[in-house]
């Protein structure tokens, strides 16, 4: 590719109040409209004192403007300046500068945080029943919980503390911030957030687990879940954890610590139990018509938390693998993996369905992409507020998704943005009427077109050109 012309100093300039570069972000905020977004914020989330008068004033709209923001890619409060670039006033009433919106944010406590998260989930639920985000949740819903560490700089940061995390397989210590997540998936759905809650650095990764496996298990009934499976790693595999999943409702299937009662269950294996388990895209020897793989699987019956009041009997399903650290053996060294559930599926099925746990992991490559890359304020209610907004912002578009196509519906928030919302436009008003031009051979203007005609489905509204 070539320049066609010589260009000069000069020669380009911002000066077009016609041109919007997220044309996409009219069918994703009507979406939220739709489903009662704007409505939610007003009800539920609600001041009572505020240190700057006019600070809280109109949080609806100022939140769905840091939504909007982040929907289009901001990761930052000054970056939430792109929604009023161009057009933007044209195509959106109430948009705000960035310093405004910042002023919101610090105005909240933790309880506000708890008053979003409830927006959340009831916002989940309405995008459930508008669009397929959850396509299949009658059969099966697979909740998962895990955390992350994200990194902070500088001592400004309230809560920033030293935490365990893994980079490159290795244990490290590193500053931050610790969100807590609970995610919804199906058989046939990508996983959308039911929850999220930010914590200190240092807090151990299971703490405030039950609460929120509790919580997501409930939005989880509320969509039309009958058949729940609640999975995680082994910080979430004890007493506690497993005890509310059990009150709740639904079956269970965590990691289990190698502590001595384990390592004896795992012993008492007999050697004609171990199942060899086809992994998906696993491959057969040409010439054997094996697997060219050594993971075997057995299970046995486990009492776990004998001596506390959580005692529970279950399924111990462990996973081997040979250990290739040792190469020269006289007899096979195997490496051990157990998992403790209550689930009746076939033993590999249940190993299958267990290691698919790390969907989780898809999430929050997704939100890291996007809004978390940093946490903005100095505040830490602040920051959890922005939290919480990352995960409504996840589920609008990954519900924006499924309107769009069958690839979009399973696609990463980066690819959403490329090809639903970050497309430029032209506004025009032939006749009065307000109207969209966009490029002409478009990659993606099937999809986006598809999107558009899912979300405006009566002729009352306006269509793109």
């Amino acid at each position: 590719m070539r320049l066609s012309h010589d260009w000069r100093r000069g020669t380009a300039v911002f000066d077009d109040e016609n041109l919007v570069s997220c044309a996409g972000l009219v069918p994703v905020m009507a979406l939220a409209e739709q489903t009662g977004l704007p409505d939610m914020l007003s009800e539920r989330v609600v001041f009572r004192s505020e240190r700057i008068r006019s600070g809280a004033a109109n949080p609806a709209p100022k939140l769905t403007a840091v939504i909007a923001g982040m929907a289009v890619g901001a990761d930052s409060v000054d970056d939430l300046d792109v929604i009023r670039a161009g057009g933007m006033k044209e195509l959106f009433g109430a948009v705000y500068a960035p310093s405004t919106l910042g002023i919101l944010l610090r105005e909240f406590t933790q309880g506000h945080a708890r008053q979003l998260s409830a927006v959340l989930r009831g916002h989940l639920l309405a995008l459930t029943a508008r669009t397929g985000v959850l396509d299949g949740i009658e059969e099966l819903a697979l909740v998962d919980i895990d955390s992350l560490l994200r990194p902070v700089y500088g001592h400004a940061k309230q809560g920033a503390s030293f935490g365990h995390t893994k980079i490159a397989n290795r244990q490290v210590l590193r500053k931050g911030l610790s969100p807590l997540v609970t995610t919804i998936s199906t058989g046939t759905s990508a996983p959308v957030i039911a929850g999220i809650r930010l914590r200190a650095g240092k807090a151990g990764s299971g703490k405030g687990a039950a609460s929120m496996i509790t919580e997501a298990i409930n939005t989880a009934k509320a969509a039309g879940a009958k058949n729940i499976l609640v999975r995680g790693d082994s910080a979430y595999g004890n007493g506690k954890v497993i005890a509310a999943v059990v009150k709740a409702g639904a079956k269970f299937s965590f990691v289990l610590a190698k502590q001595p009662s384990v390592n004896r269950a795992i012993g008492a294996i007999a050697d004609d139990a171990w199942t060899p388990v086809h992994y998906p895209g696993a491959v057969t020897d040409p010439d054997t018509g094996e697997l060219i793989s050594d993971a075997e699987v057995a299970e046995i019956e486990y009492t776990a938390f004998a001596s506390t009041t959580e005692k529970i009997t279950a399924r111990l399903i462990v996973r081997r693998v040979r250990d290739r650290n040792h190469p020269d053996e006289l007899f096979p060294v195997w490496r051990y993996h157990p998992f403790f559930t209550n689930s009746t599926e076939p033993v590999t099925d249940a190993d299958i369905t267990h290691r698919q746990h790390a969907i989780i992991e898809s999430v929050f490559a997704d939100v890291i992409d996007g809004p978390l890359a940093h946490l903005p304020s100095g505040s830490f209610s602040a920051n959890s507020a922005w939290t919480v907004l990352a995960a409504i912002t996840h589920n609008l578009l990954r519900a924006a998704g499924t309107l769009a196509g069958k690839a979009q519906a399973r696609a990463r928030g980066a690819t959403l943005r490329r090809q639903l919302v970050n497309v430029p436009a032209r506004i025009a008003r032939p006749q009065g009427k307000h109207t969209l031009h966009l490029p002409a051979h478009w990659p993606q203007a099937t999809p986006w077109k598809a999107l558009w005609n899912n979300t405006f489905t009566t002729d009352t509204r306006q269509v793109a050109a």
